[in-house]
This record gives structure tokens, C-alpha cells and sequence, in this order.
């Protein structure tokens, strides 16, 4: 059996912030990453984008203003962000608090999913450099804490630490490895939405602010916008008994003058919070991801805005011609009716914060507006944390979305840091 000081789960933004860390304070320990995937994971993958401002990416009963800044400062300095500019956004706030919503500013940067993965390379060899042992590939199965070990597919490995950040799409694993450790856990939230895409004239907001974040009534907001070279795409989940269904999600390439589809999509999220007597979000989500499947055909579903204000479906035809001016990023989604679909109590607060949109940046409600179902973010897990150091049993911690610590790159960062700080602890045991 193999023995490691600390190991890692997981090789998204937590477990990057938690190894450099580790490697900062103990230079000497034997360190290992694992990761189910042959390549990185994390929201590094995708677009890119990161926000250093408290609350963005912060929930609320894990950090209070004092807590994330002073974790920021530190992401920051390893990071080294370019800021991008803004400008008019007096204006759009303005339009915005007339309506009785918000426009947060926000420090953001933008490296684009090729600028991401570039990223990726470099800090994968930053810690071989620092004789940090990468296992991608390889996939975790149990975890022994009595015995301080883990199984994997491929061999049993001792710890003193580990740390498990598998991210939103190790929902799952997560609340296996909950079960295996007797950590008593809440799953009842979730974030439940549409993803909107259209030429950028019709949201010229993001030539003056590239990410807006609004905030609307009834607990709906803007997130992860992408522009220029912007595509939606499709991601793969399955449930415990193995169906497949498809949330949608965008990215966008570094910007490039010469490589520009004209295209912006951002998410528009109605957040849910259940009480008693349901016994998951998860599986509320996963229900609402197979409906969508069942209806398109096993994709995502689209549809025009203009055909939803007619009240009509959205038709193959519908996206050719005239008004329809053009062709949808993301060819593998189906022409439907989203209010079929949809909980019609989110679909009010969905279409209610588009039209205050409308109002705040006009042009978001031309006919020629698609709206993709579903985008569902599944990362919240909310485990019963032993201290503030996201320590759920001896020598155990969790970090990142899929633990409910955090909520994009930035703050799963941070949440990788401020658990190795705990883990640090039992490095001389």
C-alpha cells in the first residue's frame, strides 16, 4: 500500500488552490492529486472566466465579506488576473434600480477556454516542479478513515489528510463518500434555468461589461455570460440508476477580431430551496433534466423567442429566415415548446426577470432570441462541516461547488486554500 501526506480529489480550482498551498507551507510532503478524468476538470475547462469580488462566488452561510477578501487577496496573488474594463455602468444601474434589481460591479478576467486550458498546462506543470504526484485517470471508490486510506480503481493509498473537491458533476460521489463517512448532509437547493443567446447587438451590455451580473425579483439572476466567439453547449449527466440526461452551458474562445460568430449567451437561474417533506433537490433536478430529455428526443431543448410569446413551438423551420436571423450555436438540441418542460412558477420568474432585461438592455426579447432548457447547476450539497475549515470527519475536508462551498473558479479556489489550512494540521502527526 502507497503512502501520501496529503491526497487530493479532485484536480478543479479547490484542488489546484488546496495543493499550491499545501506546497507553500510543507515543500517537503508527498502530495497526491487523483482525478476520474484523464485531463483536468474544473470551470478552467470551460470559458474561463473568474470574479474577484465578494459575494460572486461566495454562498453566504460559509463566508461572510472580511473571510472572502482576505481569501481573495491570496487567490489573487497566485493568479495574477488581468481586470478587464467597464464603462456606462452608472447607466444600466440606474435602469436597473428603477425596476427594483440590481447591477453588481464586479473585478472580473476572461481567459476564454483555449486561454483555460493553456492555464490548466501551466499549473499541471507547476506542481510536477514541486514533486507533486498527478493520478489522472484514476477514479476513486471508498474511503477507510479508520484505516486512513482510500481504494481506488487501481490500488489502496494511506493518508495523514484528504481532501475530496470533485465539483458540481461529482454530485454523486460526494454524497456516496457522505454515506461511507457517516457526515449527515442537506441537499435542497438548486439553481434552475434557461440559457439565452443572441447577436450582441441585442445585449450591447457586454461591450461595456463582459459578465453583467443582475439580479432580479424572486431570486433569479444573470450568470456566466460569453460573447464573441461564443458557443452553448451541452453537458452529459447521469443518475444513480444510469439515465442520461443534458444540461446546457456556454463558452467562449479568447477574443479575436477575426474569430467572431457575433453571438453572446449568458444563463438567466431561478434559485429553489425546498422544505420538508422532499428528500432531494438532486433527484428533483435530475427529473426535471429527464423530462427535457424525454421530450427533445434525449437533447436539451430551444426555442425562439418570438414563437414563445406566440405561444407556439419552436419548429425546425423556425431557425432559417426572415426575422430568425441566426443558425443556434449548439446543433444538438430539438425545437420545442420549454413551457412543457419547465415548472410553470419558474417559467414566470424566468420570463419576468427577461422582460425587466429587456427594459434595463433593449433588444434581449427580439424574435430571434433563443432560449435553451435546461441549465441546472447541481452543487448543493450543504455536508454538516466540523469546523470553519470544511473538515466533515479526522483528517477528512471537502471543498468546491459540488460541496457547497463555493460557486465558480475564484471562490472554489479560495474554499481549496482555506482547507488545506486544516489539513496542515495533521502533516506532523
Amino acid at each position: 500500500m502507497e503512502d501520501f501526506d496529503f491526497i487530493i480529489v479532485g484536480s478543479g480550482p479547490a484542488g489546484m488552490g488546496a495543493a499550491f498551498s499545501l506546497i507553500e507551507k510543507h515543500p517537503e510532503a508527498r502530495i497526491l492529486m487523483i482525478d476520474k478524468t484523464p485531463y483536468s476538470t474544473g470551470g478552467m475547462r470551460n470559458d474561463c472566466k473568474m470574479n474577484f469580488t465578494f459575494p460572486i462566488g461566495f454562498p453566504l452561510e460559509y463566508w461572510d465579506q472580511q473571510s472572502a477578501d482576505r481569501y481573495l487577496e491570496q487567490v489573487t496573488r497566485f493568479l495574477k488576473p488581468t481586470i478587464l474594463p467597464k464603462s456606462n455602468i452608472a447607466t444600466y444601474q440606474a435602469r436597473a434600480e428603477r425596476l427594483g434589481c440590481s447591477l453588481l460591479e464586479i473585478k472580473q478576467t476572461h481567459l476564454g477556454t483555449d486561454g483555460g486550458l493553456a492555464l490548466i498546462k501551466e499549473l499541471q506543470q507547476r506542481l510536477k516542479d514541486h514533486n507533486v504526484t498527478l493520478a489522472l485517470g484514476e477514479t476513486m471508490t471508498d474511503i477507510d478513515n479508520k484505516e486512513k486510506c482510500i481504494t481506488t480503481d487501481k490500488r489502496k493509498i494511506r493518508y495523514k489528510a484528504v481532501l475530496i473537491a470533485p465539483g458540481r458533476q461529482g454530485f454523486h460521489f460526494l454524497q456516496e463518500m457522505m454515506q461511507r463517512l457517516d457526515v449527515r448532509y442537506v441537499d435542497n437547493i438548486l439553481d434552475v434555468g434557461i440559457r439565452v443567446e443572441t447577436r450582441i447587438e441585442h445585449y450591447p451590455i457586454v461591450k461595456d461589461y463582459y459578465d453583467p451580473k443582475f439580479y432580479f425579483k424572486e431570486k433569479v439572476r444573470t450568470f456566466c455570460t460569453n460573447s464573441g466567439n461564443a458557443h452553448v453547449v451541452r453537458e452529459k449527466y447521469a443518475t444513480a440508476r444510469g439515465d442520461v440526461w443534458y444540461s446546457v452551458n456556454g463558452h467562449a474562445f479568447a477574443a479575436n477580431e477575426n474569430n467572431n460568430n457575433g453571438l453572446v449567451n449568458f444563463a438567466l437561474l431561478k434559485t429553489v430551496r425546498f422544505t420538508e417533506p422532499l428528500a432531494s433537490g438532486q433527484e428533483f433536478a435530475e427529473h426535471l433534466g429527464l423530462m427535457a430529455a424525454l421530450m427533445g428526443g434525449g437533447k436539451p431543448l430551444m426555442q425562439r423567442v418570438g414563437d414563445f410569446r406566440l405561444g407556439r413551438r419552436s419548429k425546425n423551420a423556425t431557425f432559417n429566415g426572415d426575422l430568425y436571423d441566426f443558425k443556434p450555436s449548439l446543433q444538438g438540441a430539438s425545437p420545442s415548446d420549454i413551457s412543457l418542460a419547465m415548472p410553470s412558477k419558474i417559467l414566470r420568474y424566468i420570463w419576468s426577470a427577461m422582460k425587466n432585461l429587456d427594459t434595463i438592455v433593449p433588444g434581449i426579447l427580439h424574435p430571434s432570441t433563443i432560449m435553451y432548457y435546461p441549465e441546472i447547476k447541481l452543487y448543493a450539497n450543504k455536508p454538516e462541516y466540523k469546523d470553519d475549515h470544511f473538515q466533515v470527519a479526522e483528517g477528512v475536508f471537502f471543498a468546491g461547488d459540488g460541496a457547497g462551498t463555493s460557486r465558480g473558479i475564484t471562490g472554489a479556489w479560495a474554499s481549496g486554500i482555506r482547507a488545506s489550512e486544516g489539513m496542515s494540521d495533521y502533516y506532523l502527526k
